[in-house]
């Protein structure tokens, strides 16, 4: 894992990613061309379901997964949350830690899978997953990851687009069976949790980057208890 955190002194100009990186690589070779592709590949706004259910929350510890070119995370950072941000892309890595230098704000870098990252158990008021893209295995991994960041009393928001999960297998080789959804992870609540949001509802989508053609939310929001 490579922690770059922008707190205390003055961040360098360019924060580099090429090493420490705790994970698959075929997984971060993908993620680094798909970036490379493109200038820019989201809208660069924070995610509308995120803002929207992170309005009546006290800010404290939030862990950004997949942050991507780290526009939750910047948005996040400016509302007074204590930010750590995951992601497998070097290159989304390093334009998130511009961004955030650019707005002036410090946010913890964390450059790994989420399944080999080093986190503080139970730690994170917040534990933020927007569209992530966490591939599914035999022990649920990821999904025990998740819940497994979420302090007591915390959040855990997880956002994705509707309907993904029933599409078949692309030529492309997206095959959604490969995922984790959020009925997985509501699968595994028990008496420790409470759901507090699970519904669909019409995405509230930032104009431009991959993924607005997508109309509709999968929003689950579930509180841990204990």
């Amino acid at each position: 894992m490579t922690d770059n955190i922008a707190a205390g002194p003055p961040a360098p100009d360019h924060l580099s990613f090429t090493d420490g990186y705790v994970g698959d690589p075929a997984v971060r070779a993908e993620w680094d061309n798909r970036y490379t592709e493109q200038q820019q590949l989201w809208s660069g706004r924070p995610n509308g379901a995120l803002v929207a259910e992170v309005a009546g929350l006290t800010p404290g510890r939030v862990l950004d997964v997949g942050c991507g070119e780290g526009a939750d995370a910047v948005w996040l950072a400016r509302q007074g949350w204590d930010v750590t941000a995951l992601e497998v892309s070097g290159v989304a890595l390093e334009r998130a830690a511009g961004h955030a230098r650019d707005a002036g704000v410090a946010v913890h870098w964390v450059h790994a899978a989420l399944t080999e990252a080093t986190l503080p158990p139970a730690s994170f008021d917040l534990v933020s997953a927007q569209y992530p893209a966490l591939l599914r295995t035999p022990d649920a991994a990821a999904e025990r990851a998740l819940l497994a960041a979420v302090a007591p009393g915390g959040v855990l928001l997880l956002v994705h687009h509707a309907g993904m999960d029933t599409q078949p297998a692309h030529d492309g080789g997206f095959d959604p069976a490969d995922y984790v959804w959020p009925s997985m992870v509501a699968g595994l609540l028990d008496a420790g949790w409470e759901v507090e949001v699970d519904e669909q509802r019409p995405r509230v989508a930032p104009d431009g980057g991959a993924g607005a053609h997508h109309t509709d939310d999968v929003v689950l929001r579930v509180r841990r208890l204990s």
